[in-house]
């Protein structure tokens, strides 16, 4: 690539690209490239001007060579980077806002008083018919004020007071707009498939493959609390699959051969066989951004009570400029309560203030599925953590294993990672990732694996029955034996460790100790949870008792459960918000699934089971507990923001109309700073929270 260096200081260079012209795709490469790589810090590209400023770490040469190499045609984007981006819509809407702004004050200055008249009266047939088709449908709403207001200066020949209430509402629609969608659409990139592997099936074989590598016709075997990939017909198996997301629908929908799945829904039980219809994943993202904006979700209970607030506050501001001719017979006094109100501020800014929230959300790596959730975070008072995989690091690992039949370890680990690796759950990646660290190679030799939710897994090898899983599950359960004279062996396990069970025929032939360190956030997280507001704070586990109060203490959570099973975590939630709490729960896992949907606030972690993040109403990054607090404080700070708006909006047009009817202001300056204000409120709504 060709360019010309700008500007230059340590850390960081601005570069002109010389070509004749950079179009979004072109643009959206190159930030995609650069912000791939690892010594850049940040990206910004300006495809209007061909300018780009990237701050890096590390040697200037090396940042410089990077950008001669580049080459658009050389580049490996992801296609759903390319198709939903943002860019395009960003730049529509800015230029909307700026042509608009340009049209309104070329006309004042170029444009005779009879055009610009006749050009007001064009535009008022627009506010004036929606105001008419209101009150037709017996409603005094938002509508019926905006008409009522320009048609009061047009009857009085007031064009430019006129023309600035249509310019200034013309403009906030715009911003409204602008905002909604892309927080809409910011919100959907993140709800799209985050799927880079799948099972395709090939010649009677299950082989791991990238997603890239699947053509339409292919067929495809989605295993238990697995995000179905792509579109397409059932041709073998029996499931029942979660559309929520698609559909809406509560309640998990049974397939069988001849169905068909949609992509981005989850398999909660069973197992299923698809013929792919489309490899592509783009219709994916436009059926969720049409479900998102459908969907009331997406409002908190607090943007709903301001658009009946300000729909109601309609006939008092009718009523109050009435009132105000009646006693005065000042018709000037009377419009300058007309051309005061509080709806526009209110069905403005509150939705502008919880869109912004949703979207400073995705900035720290959080996704939040509808402003209810920040709502119901800023009022919650209880936190219920699991245990593996959040409070814990989301990557334990095997430590070592230890044979009860004597046959090799490496063995004994290789069949077992033959049978986790069909499932998502941290343990079981655990199991995977230390098989393919030896070279441990498994070939599919057992038959159909079943998936027991917070129990284990069970499978036949060569006609005998193996399985793995927990204490409970594989000694309770199936009540599985230790070996003769392995008593002492088995009660010498180390007790730092969680323990996976494996055995054949119902006899103990391996015990997997598994690492899993404690996240050294953990007990900070907690306390600035409660500095934030929170209560009570719960950890739930399946582990042992000695396992879970050994995290339990080091974390300085107020309670923990041990060896509990979901419906238990999910129960727990049930009685905390019978008893008036509001509760926040925080899982990665399948088994955390039931208590997910139960709570107020569902957290799921971004590398856990793709159900649990389906279910899940808020989503945050596996790196960093930390992101809980920010939650929390950008929740808090939005309910704060909103209450904040209210009362300007309430004391500022207060003050306005008070003045207008004491003949201190004239109706044009009335609207003027009304709808100035309404602006300035909603720009200031934009702005990030923390």
């Amino acid at each position: 690539m060709r360019f010309i260096i700008r500007h230059d200081i340590r850390g960081r260079l601005r570069i002109h690209v010389q070509q004749k012209q950079m179009s979004y795709r072109q643009a959206d490469i190159l930030q995609y490239y650069l912000s791939e790589q690892q010594f850049v810090t940040s990206v910004k590209v300006q495809h209007r001007t061909q300018d780009v400023t990237v701050c890096y770490v590390g040697q200037r040469e090396q940042m410089i060579e990077l950008l001669r190499r580049f080459r658009y045609d050389r580049a490996e984007v992801p296609d759903a980077f390319l198709e939903n981006s943002g860019r395009e819509l960003n730049e529509q809407y800015k230029e909307q806002l700026i042509t608009k702004v340009i049209l309104r004050y070329g006309n004042k200055l170029f444009l005779p008083y009879p055009v610009r008249a006749g050009i007001t009266l064009m535009k008022s047939i627009k506010y004036i018919g929606l105001g008419l088709r209101t009150l037709a449908q017996r409603k005094i709403e938002v509508p019926v004020l905006d008409a009522t207001a320009i048609g009061a200066s047009l009857i009085r020949g007031d064009m430019d007071t006129a023309g600035s209430i249509m310019f200034l509402l013309g403009v906030g629609e715009i911003l409204e707009e602008w905002t909604h969608k892309k927080s809409v659409d910011d919100l959907a990139r993140s709800m799209s498939l985050n799927v880079s592997k799948v099972w395709l099936l090939r010649e009677g074989q299950q082989i791991r493959v990238s997603m890239t590598e699947v053509n339409a016709g292919d067929a495809v075997v989605v295993h238990m609390g697995n995000v179905i990939p792509f579109d397409g017909v059932v041709i073998e198996g029996e499931a029942t699959v979660n559309q929520a997301s698609m559909t809406g629908e509560s309640v998990p929908v049974h397939k069988f051969t001849g169905g068909y799945v949609y992509a981005g829904t989850v398999l909660e039980e069973g197992e299923l066989t698809i013929r792919v219809k489309e490899a592509g994943g783009s219709s994916r993202f436009e059926r969720i951004v049409t479900m998102i904006e459908e969907s009331e979700r997406l409002k908190s209970s607090l943007e709903g009570k301001a658009e009946h607030l300000a729909d109601r506050l309609v006939p008092y501001t009718l009523l109050g400029t009435a009132l105000t001719y009646l006693f005065s017979r000042n018709v000037t006094k009377a419009l300058s309560v007309l051309m005061v109100d509080f709806s526009c501020a209110l069905k403005l800014a509150m939705p502008i203030a919880v869109l912004s929230a949703i979207r400073e959300s995705s900035l720290h790596n959080i996704t939040v599925k509808g402003g209810k959730f920040l709502e119901a975070m800023a009022g919650a008072d209880t936190i219920i953590f699991d245990k593996t995989g959040t409070l814990t690091k989301a990557q334990p690992t095997v430590a070592q294993v230890i044979s009860f039949n004597g046959e090799e370890p490496d063995e004994l680990l290789r069949i077992a990672a033959c049978m986790e690796e069909h499932f998502p759950h941290s343990m079981a990646r655990a199991v995977v990732d230390a098989a393919a660290a030896k070279n441990l190679e498994h070939e599919e030799v057992h038959s159909k694996v079943e998936y027991i939710v917070a129990h284990g897994i069970s499978t036949m090898i060569e006609g005998k029955k193996v399985i793995i899983g927990s204490h409970h599950f594989v000694f309770e359960d199936e009540g599985c034996r230790i070996p003769d004279g392995m008593q002492e062996k088995f009660d010498a396990l180390p007790i730092l460790y969680s323990h996976l069970y494996m055995a054949v025929e119902q006899e103990l032939v391996a015990v997997i100790c598994i690492e899993d360190p404690l996240r050294e956030e953990a007990a900070a997280v907690v306390n600035s949870l409660k500095l934030a507001g929170i209560h009570k704070v719960v950890m739930m586990t399946g582990d042992s008792d000695r396992t879970a109060r050994s995290i339990a203490e080091r974390v300085g959570v107020d309670e923990y459960y041990s060896e509990v099973l979901p419906e238990d975590k999910a129960h727990f939630v049930e009685e905390e918000k019978a008893v008036g709490h509001k509760v926040v729960m925080i899982g990665d896992g399948i088994n955390d699934s039931p208590a997910l949907s139960a709570a107020d606030v569902g957290i799921a972690i971004s590398d856990g089971a793709e159900l649990a993040r389906e279910i899940a109403d808020v989503t945050i990054g596996a790196d960093d507990l930390y992101e809980i607090v920010t939650l929390k404080a950008i929740s808090n700070g939005l309910m704060k923001r909103i209450h904040k708006n209210y009362r300007m909006i309430v004391g500022f047009n207060t003050g306005l109309i008070v003045a207008g009817v004491a003949g201190v202001i004239q109706p044009t300056t009335s609207a003027l700073l009304h709808n100035t204000s309404t602006l300035v409120i909603s720009m200031n709504s934009m702005k990030n929270i923390i």
